[in-house]
């Protein structure tokens, strides 16, 4: 009796797999890119607040 639920499931196992490596994938790329326009807002704010005149009190 080998076509019982396990060997089903175990037929499924490569799929899931697969499934389970593209959402990490997505995942780090979403974050990745969260963190560097994070990054690019912060030197931009950087680069402004430089370029602005002192102003005397």
């Amino acid at each position: 009796m080998d076509s019982g639920f396990w060997f089903e499931a175990g037929a499924l196992l490569p799929s899931i797999g697969v499934g389970l490596l593209f959402w990490f994938v997505i995942r780090s790329l979403l974050r990745a890119d969260r963190r560097e326009r994070e990054a690019e807002r912060q030197a931009e704010q950087e680069l402004l607040e430089r370029k602005q005149p002192l102003k005397d009190p």
